[in-house]
């Protein structure tokens, strides 16, 4: 096999993410890039999560009449925190009676894993199409079960209540503090002092913990100037890339929303022609 081109030579980038962050380091060690990785925040994991399985226990005693799926992780993990508390069988068959709404192929294909029929996928794989479509169905008096993905809500749960609905949302990944505060703080430093080339997010969290770290050290807004030309910013989609733009950041954004066309977008921007798969 042949070496991959080395587009990244030269060039560090930052990564700030926890979850898959091992994947992205991968992907960009492989083009030549120098990785440095600093977690803007760390991951509450399901299977220590009491919250999320007191919050399962109570769907069972009150099955909703809609659920949404926004992520495959999100589900296989939420499920997989129900068979470690003994009601995994329990809320397959709970969320099987739902009218069920995926976000996307990716959440479709673990709900068709675990035999839980679907009944609409948003093809464009945003939260804004799901609530667009639900509104127009008409939720008034529904309980709507709602798993969602480390970003929160996207405004799907305020919307829904507002129609008339009844909420339970299940965050299956909580965010925590960073697992290196100090990292952090070198980090924003160092894209300040000009030491890095690129700094990637998967995130809007990261970006909020990230940007705070930043305004404490003082560097926040030498980072705003060297983003106009000298660091590149890269989001992985819409939502991660809105607070970015709201501290006067403009970042690089694929036309997906996955891992791979993250990469592949700033490989691109750096003069490769090749393709990756997205992730």
């Amino acid at each position: 096999m042949s070496a991959l081109p080395a587009v990244m030579a030269g060039r560090t980038v930052l990564i700030t993410a926890d979850r898959r962050s091992d994947d992205l380091v991968e992907s960009f060690a492989r083009r030549g890039a120098t990785v440095r990785h600093a977690a803007a925040m760390s991951i509450v994991h399901h299977s220590d999560d009491e919250r999320l399985v007191t919050d399962t226990r109570s769907l069972l005693t009150d099955p909703p009449d809609v659920l949404v799926v926004t992520t495959g992780a999100g589900l296989r993990g939420w499920i997989e925190a129900a068979d470690v508390a003994g009601l995994g069988e329990q809320l397959r068959q709970a969320l099987g009676t739902a009218r069920v709404l995926a976000r996307g192929p990716k959440a479709k294909g673990a709900l068709v894993a675990h035999g839980i029929p679907v009944a609409w996928v948003a093809t464009s794989e945003t939260t804004a199409e799901i609530t667009e479509h639900l509104l127009a169905e008409g939720v008034d008096g529904l309980h709507v079960a709602v798993q969602h993905h480390g970003n929160g809500s996207d405004g799907l749960d305020e919307a829904l209540t507002d129609a008339g609905a009844r909420v339970s949302p299940f965050v299956v990944y909580r965010w925590g503090p960073a697992p290196d505060p100090a990292a952090v703080t070198a980090s924003v430093r160092d894209v300040a002092a000009g030491g890095i080339d690129v700094v990637v997010f998967t995130s809007a969290p990261a970006v909020e913990a990230w940007w705070s770290a930043a305004d404490e050290a003082g560097v926040a807004d030498e980072i705003v100037r060297r983003s106009h030309g000298d660091v590149l910013f890269a989001a992985v989609g819409p939502v991660t890339a809105a607070p970015l733009r709201a501290k006067g950041v403009e970042p690089l954004v694929p036309e997906r929303s996955r891992m791979g066309a993250l990469v592949r977008a700033v490989l691109v921007h750096h003069g490769d022609g090749a393709t990756a798969s997205d992730g």
